[in-house]
C-alpha cells in the first residue's frame, strides 16, 4: 500500500468496467463515450450524495484523459484510479438497435490494476464496495478483483455484484458467477443476464442464482416492467415509475447505485422503499441520452409523482 493516508476516504467503492464506449452513428462516423458499468455505478452513488471511488487502472492516452477528467468532474476520489503505460479498453458498439459490440483490449491498461497501489488504510472507511461487469471475465484482472472482493468481506464490507452480462461471459465465467454471488450481501440481474447467464427460463435461473447463495439480497429488473427484490424470505414487487424514455443505457447502473445510495444513506426504511428509490433512479436515468447519473431530487420528484 501507498503511504498517502487519510481518514477522508470514500464510503462507496466501484472496483471493475472503466473504459470507452466508441459508438458508430453512421457509416463512417464515430462518438467515443466514457463508461463502463463499474464506473458508471461510481458516478451514480456519488451524484446522489455518497463519497465513492472508482479503482481501477487507465492509460496514459486521449481516451484516458477523457475518462480521468470525467472522473474527476463526478467528484470521483481520484486517489483509486491508477494510469500505466497501456493502450486504453474500448468496446466498439457498432450497432444501437439491438446494441452490437466487441471489445478492444487484449493487454489493455485495465488489466495493470493494482489494489496494492491504492492509499493506505481505505478499507477502515468503505461500507460497500461494488463489482461486476466485464472486469471479472479478463484475466488477470478478473482474480484479482474476486480476492479483492474477499478480503473486504472478511474485514466486513458489504459487498454488491452485479454480472452484466456481456459476450465475454460466455465461456468459463461460470466459476467466476459463483465466486462473487457466494461474497455478496446484495446481487443485481436484468431478465436478459438471466437469459444468457443461465440458458433457461426465468424462475430456473433465479432459483439457481439464490441457491449460490441464499442469504443474499436478490434484485431482478426487468425493464419498465415489475421489478422482483427477494430478501430474508420475502419477495417484493414494484414497478418503476412511467417516464418518457430516450434511451436505456445506464439505466441498470442508476437502479444498482439507487438501491446502494438508499441503503447507505436511508437505513431506517425498509426494503420495500429501498426498491422504490432503486427503481425511481432508474427511470430517471432513461430520461437523458447517455448514462445519465440522476440528483436526489431528480429521484424525488418521481417518487412524488408516483
Amino acid at each position: 500500500m501507498s503511504t498517502n493516508f487519510s481518514a477522508d476516504f470514500p464510503l462507496f467503492v466501484s472496483a471493475g468496467d472503466i473504459l470507452t464506449d466508441l459508438v458508430r452513428m453512421r457509416d463512417a462516423q464515430w462518438v467515443s463515450h466514457p463508461g463502463g458499468a463499474g464506473w458508471n455505478v461510481a458516478r451514480a452513488v456519488a451524484r446522489l450524495g455518497v463519497p465513492s471511488a472508482c479503482a481501477g487502472a487507465l492509460g496514459l492516452d486521449c481516451f484516458s484523459d477523457v475518462l480521468w477528467n470525467a472522473s474527476a468532474a463526478a467528484g470521483l476520489d481520484m486517489r483509486f484510479l491508477q494510469r500505466v503505460e497501456r493502450a486504453p479498453l474500448l468496446a466498439i458498439v457498432h450497432e444501437t438497435q439491438p446494441p452490437a459490440y466487441f471489445f478492444i483490449g487484449e493487454a489493455s491498461a485495465d488489466l495493470a490494476f493494482d489494489p496494492e497501489l491504492l492509499p493506505e488504510g481505505w478499507e477502515k472507511a468503505v461500507q460497500w464496495a461494488h463489482f461486476g461487469g466485464i472486469s471479472l471475465a479478463r484475466q488477470p484482472l478478473g482474480a484479482t478483483l474476486a480476492t479483492l472482493a474477499a478480503e473486504l468481506r472478511a474485514r466486513g464490507v458489504k459487498i454488491s455484484f452485479d454480472p452484466n452480462y456481456r459476450n465475454l461471459m460466455e465461456h468459463g465465467y461460470r466459476p467466476m458467477l459463483e465466486t462473487m454471488a457466494a461474497l455478496a450481501d446484495l446481487i443485481k440481474v436484468s431478465d436478459e443476464d438471466l437469459r444468457c447467464l443461465f440458458r433457461t427460463d426465468e424462475a430456473s435461473a433465479i432459483e439457481a442464482l439464490r441457491t449460490m447463495n441464499p442469504d443474499a439480497a436478490l434484485l431482478v429488473t426487468r425493464g419498465a416492467s415489475a421489478a422482483t427484490l427477494f430478501v430474508g424470505g420475502e419477495t417484493i414487487e414494484a414497478s418503476p415509475p412511467r417516464v418518457e424514455v430516450v434511451d436505456t443505457v445506464g439505466a441498470g447502473d442508476a437502479s444498482i447505485g439507487g438501491l446502494l445510495f438508499s441503503l447507505m444513506r436511508r437505513p431506517h426504511e425498509g426494503w420495500r422503499q429501498h426498491l422504490s428509490f432503486a427503481l425511481a433512479a432508474g427511470a430517471a436515468a432513461c430520461r437523458y441520452a447517455g448514462a445519465h447519473s440522476p440528483t436526489v431530487d431528480e429521484v424525488a420528484a418521481l417518487l412524488l409523482d408516483a
